[in-house]
């Protein structure tokens, strides 16, 4: 396939696949202005799909850090009423979002702190409704990404600025099965295999996992009573029709006590954060919370997370990925948590997700937390995964299985 036409069913994929988009259905686009020309393919593949309207939202690395540099914080701590109208209405109205990453992963470094942190809450309190529809997936919404010359030189940046964006359009290719063959039957059967591994977990419902490898890791997180992994495919909520909401996807997951961890946990590959990158940290964990930490790099960066508020000391996520994923087989760090979080076993910090709890999606907040479920404004995933590494399960009658052997799936 030439470039043009992997552009080209990459955007059909994203549309088909990642969306599964459905005739009359409205598509909510956020896309870099940068990389306008493929949203363009985008915007056509939907409606060829069926879409009935594609609204698109720009967004720029630029404009975004004058904001930031320049705007009151009263500006961040009120979010748009217009806005927040805009995005809870169409959820509630069976619209499908995508949005597409690119941004340069050091557009915000350097920015005051209180800003972002107002921001976040007040989008979190505005926009209530919209992420209680997308966390439960009351609707469809896929994230993906488009290299920008920003990012890509950040990734590659002893090559020419121009060669740094083909040979990132060529890793994410890579990552998403695009000139493998026919990509939609190509994830469809991926969802498949990742099925087959979530499914073995969820009927083993397992009480616990250790975790051990070189690196230092020597670490034991609780599962929730009544847990759930996922993976994969999601379920359009009209038509059940299978829909991505990550592209690169290739973890199965679900939901850690957020009081019963404990033990070290060592980063395997660097973390970005709000421009910053933390590289070779460790969480020391007693009773789910981090009760120390330290870090090569980005110290104070590492500080500024786990102070985000009380949930950012306790897990959301525990995710499991192979060290050879295809997106680990690209050999490079994107600077990107859509990809780096795929190429490794993970945890996040922060907010859980209701939908790894058997019923957690009509939960309140306090029922939630009663639950081992974790509530927060964040959720940062950190990579912990390595070659070595070995995860054992314990059942509830204290029986082990074996999880992860030399870095991959046991069974």
């Amino acid at each position: 396939m030439t470039f043009e036409e992997k552009k080209r069913e990459y955007a059909k994929l994203l549309v088909n696949a990642g969306l599964s988009i459905r005739k009359g259905q409205k598509l909510y686009l956020t896309c870099p202005l940068e990389v306008a020309d493929f949203a363009k393919l985008v915007i056509k593949e939907a409606y060829l799909a069926g879409a009935s309207n594609v609204i698109v939202k720009w967004v720029d690395d630029e404009i975004a850090r004058m904001k930031y540099d320049y705007a009151p914080i009263e500006v961040f701590e009120n979010f748009p009423e217009w806005e927040a109208l805009e995005k809870n209405t169409l959820a509630k109205d069976d619209t499908a979002f995508m949005r597409i990453v690119g941004e340069d992963p050091e557009a915000l470094k350097g920015v005051d702190a209180n800003k972002i942190k107002a921001g976040q809450k007040a989008a979190y309190v505005a926009l209530r409704d919209y992420y209680k529809l997308q966390s439960t997936m009351g609707f469809k919404w896929n994230v993906s990404a488009v290299p920008s010359k920003a990012w890509a030189s950040k990734v590659f940046p002893d090559i020419d600025v121009d060669e740094a964006v083909s040979r990132l359009w060529e890793a994410v290719f890579g990552t998403v099965r695009i000139g493998e063959g026919d990509s939609v039957k190509l994830w469809m059967d991926h969802a498949a295999k990742l099925k087959e591994k979530y499914t073995i977990l969820n009927n083993w419902q397992l009480k616990e996992l250790h975790y051990k490898n070189s690196l230092g890791t020597d670490f034991t997180v609780g599962l929730v009573e009544n847990h759930r992994w996922e993976g994969g495919a999601d379920k359009d909520p009209v038509d059940g029709r299978p829909f991505f909401a990550n592209m690169p996807t290739e973890e199965v997951f679900t939901m850690p006590h957020r009081l019963k961890a404990e033990g070290v946990l060592c980063s395997s590959l660097p973390l970005c954060y709000e421009g910053d990158l933390i590289e070779d940290f460790k969480l020391v964990f007693k009773n789910g919370e981090v009760v120390d930490y330290d870090a090569k790099k980005g110290k104070d960066q590492l500080k500024l997370l786990l102070e985000g508020d009380e949930g950012s000391r306790h897990l959301g996520e525990c995710a499991l990925v192979p060290f050879d994923s295809p997106v680990a087989k690209q050999g490079i760090l994107f600077l990107e948590t859509l990809f780096d979080e795929n190429a490794a076993c993970h945890f996040a910090l922060g907010n859980c997700y209701e939908t790894n709890l058997i019923g957690g999606p009509e939960m309140s907040e306090e029922e939630l937390i009663a639950h081992g479920g974790n509530i927060s404004l964040n959720h940062v995933d950190f990579m912990v995964g390595t070659k070595d590494l070995e995860i054992t399960g314990i059942t509830k009658d204290g029986e082990q299985v074996t999880v992860f052997k030399n870095g991959t799936w046991a069974f």
